[in-house]
């Protein structure tokens, strides 16, 4: 029995090079043990190619997987769920490694790698990720390669060249099936849970819980508006509202939660626009008043939120219109009423009686609310993100003592007066602004854009929208909190290498600019490419003929696909091929045909055999043919013409002594 072929050693580099690069993006997804595991893995197998250690036995290798299993489970809790296969199929690309024997062993590794890298889309899906992962794809590519055992097996640069140009031709192909293949919607999700924590809004908060994410500079979202875009004082992107106080914390209702959405009538002009969101692990989606969109399975709720069926676990993007205008509520349901009223039995005496004395001045809402936001106007507030700790009736220490606050503690504070003077309200809370990107159009939207206001409810006009901080710091409203706290504190001061402390920096400034939107266009045009939009730009293309278009277009693609791989320009400039041909039809005239799926070794042993006095001719022709074809030998067309020749002149001596010996 003759021995399995050996993994060159070059390609066993290859190999061990492209599972470093596969497991690179599973470290923040995976146990750290399994550093351990790889580093202990590579290790056994470099010394097993050194002949310094065996192979392992097959009970070490059945104590292996289960060990790993057993602390997979342990560091899991499952054995089931993404994390949990992830963690197993990296482990078994980690394993494999070292009970690697023959080339069918590598062949494997290789398909595992490849699997592996698709996987970790799952995770990051980034255009940082996708860029990277040219890297162990063409290292895996470099190692098929090297398996082949041709010319090239010395000579890791060429077959590196090799790899990269196989990828560079399979790009336009790659391409047509992106755009053209029929987009359809997956026969199951699965959610993808993630090690780390989430940061964002909540539906309970204090004030100090949005002064923190005022602190933060993850990303939100991103709007593109379809036509012109709205001044930034006008840029409140509602998440949900918060309805329950009880002296320290706000909360959402569950009433908010259960209604349906209340009657509404459209007025004035109306935008579209198109958000990609950010995965949060929450529910809501986010739009300007009044917010509608076609997303399936969303509902719009009493309270004018956004609500999907379940959390959002990946960027999702969707398109809203909405009317800035609409009246709201003309009619206030009885329970939104007792509820929008509702404040907590005792505490903040102070603000209750200065409540009842702007209730006497100002019997109007509309009065009484100027008369608040004139009141932070003039008086001695300041808008920060360090405040001060507030005491156990936190609305009067806010009101009358520190006068220091975020944009949720005047929220809370004006929500609290409005409901104590007898006016429904109740505090809304989102982002109000956004960045400009000049290079793409669109807002981003981040964490430190984190904002809460306020809604109040009047007879004959429905809830109305004041925003407190705007009379306290219109700077943060008309600019940004850079600007409005650039006085007092440092912007992103906890965030030390945030690429956004650079914005003072013009080129710097623009270079992040120019990076954020090549990935806006990757997320919106590359993973957010789904049916609804592959039809939308095919009908903008093609004048609305997508739906003939797109079996059209796979048609093509297929056609394409086989020009490519069969080569018919090919099959006819293939002069060694054609020789051959020819020879196979010269032995075919002398009785030897070609069995279907002969080696071309195997025929020229049979043709010797049975033409003996010729076989030198026709080994040496095989030869040549078998060296230049497979073996990766200089061509050499004319030689192999002349050996060809001789062939053919030594079968036309046989055939002339043939006919002598019969006449």
């Amino acid at each position: 029995m003759s021995q399995a072929p050996a993994i060159p050693r070059i390609s066993l580099a290859w190999l061990l090079l492209a599972q470093c690069l596969v497991i690179v993006p599973f470290w923040s997804h995976v146990p750290l043990w399994m550093i351990g595991l790889w580093l202990g893995c590579t290790v056994w197998r470099v010394q097993v190619f050194r002949m310094r250690a065996a192979f392992p036995g097959l009970i070490l290798k059945i104590g292996m997987v289960v060990a790993t299993a057993a602390a997979v489970f342990m560091s899991r809790g499952v054995l089931i769920g993404l994390d949990a296969a992830a963690t197993l199929l990296v482990a078994t690309f980690m394993l494999k490694v070292v009970e690697m024997r023959t080339l069918r062993d590598a062949r494997v590794l290789i398909y595992l790698g490849f699997f592996c890298v698709v996987v970790a889309y799952l995770y990051d899906a980034s255009l940082p990720w996708a860029l990277y992962s040219v890297l162990p794809v063409s290292a895996l590519l470099t190692a098929m390669i090297g398996l082949q055992q041709t010319r090239l097996v010395a000579r890791p640069a060429a077959t590196l060249r090799l790899a990269l140009s196989i990828i560079a031709q399979a790009l336009p192909l790659m391409v047509l099936f992106f755009v053209f293949f029929p987009r359809m919607e997956p026969l199951w999700s699965l959610p993808i849970p993630s090690n780390k924590a989430q940061t964002g809004l909540s539906e309970s908060m204090t004030p100090g819980d949005v002064a923190e994410l005022g602190r933060s500079a993850q990303l939100v979202m991103q709007v593109t508006f379809d036509g012109p875009m709205p001044p930034r004082q006008s840029l409140y992107w509602r998440a949900f509202t918060l309805e329950r106080f009880d002296g320290a914390r706000w909360s959402q209702s569950e009433l908010a939660r259960g209604l349906p959405v209340a009657n509404w009538q459209p007025s004035g002009a109306q935008l579209s626009y198109h958000i990609i969101q950010q995965p949060a692990g929450q529910r809501w989606l986010y739009g300007l008043d009044v917010a509608r969109t076609d997303l399936p399975g969303v509902r719009q709720m009493a309270d004018y939120r956004l609500v999907r069926p379940q959390p959002l676990d990946r960027a999702v993007l969707y398109a809203v219109t909405s009317s800035p205008q609409a009246i709201r509520d003309l009619q206030l349901n009885d329970s939104i009423r007792r509820q929008d009223l509702r404040l907590p039995p005792g505490g903040d005496p102070r603000s209750r009686q200065w409540a009842h004395d702007l209730q006497t001045r100002y019997p109007q809402p509309d009065a009484l609310v100027k008369a608040v936001l004139q009141h932070f106007r003039t008086e001695d507030y300041h808008y920060t993100l360090k405040p001060p700790a507030l005491g156990a009736d936190s609305i009067d220490s806010f009101l009358f003592d520190s006068r220091r606050g975020f944009c949720a503690h005047y929220a809370g504070a004006m929500t609290f007066l409005l409901r104590a003077a007898g006016i429904p309200a109740r505090m809304v809370v989102g982002y109000q602004g956004g960045e400009l990107n000049p290079g793409g159009n669109y807002l981003t939207l981040r964490q430190f854009d984190a904002h809460a206001w306020v809604e109040y409810w009047q007879a004959g006009q429905g809830w109305r929208s004041v925003d407190p901080t705007a009379a306290v710091s219109p700077l943060r409203i008309d600019a940004g909190p850079e600007e409005a706290l650039a006085a007092d504190e440092e912007f992103l001061g906890d965030a030390p290498f945030s690429p956004l402390r650079l914005r003072r920096f013009s080129w710097l400034n623009d270079l992040r600019l120019g990076w954020d939107n090549l990935n806006y266009g990757w997320q919106r045009w590359v993973l957010d490419y789904q049916a609804a939009q592959q039809v939308n730009i095919l009908n903008r293309w093609f004048k609305g003929l997508a739906g003939s278009i797109l079996p059209v277009g796979l048609l093509v693609i297929l056609l394409v696909l086989a020009i490519v791989v069969l080569k018919p320009w090919a099959r006819t400039a293939d002069s060694q091929l054609q020789l051959y041909q020819a020879f196979e039809k010269l032995l075919a005239r002398h009785g030897l045909e070609r069995a279907t799926g002969e080696g071309v070794q195997a025929f020229a042993q049979r043709a010797t055999r049975q033409l003996g006095s010729q076989a030198a001719a026709i080994e040496a022709f095989s030869a040549a043919f078998i060296a230049q074809r497979y073996g990766g030998q200089r061509v050499d067309l004319k030689g192999l013409r002349q050996q060809f020749k001789a062939v053919r002149a030594s079968l036309e001596g046989v055939r002339r002594v043939a006919v002598r010996e019969s006449l």
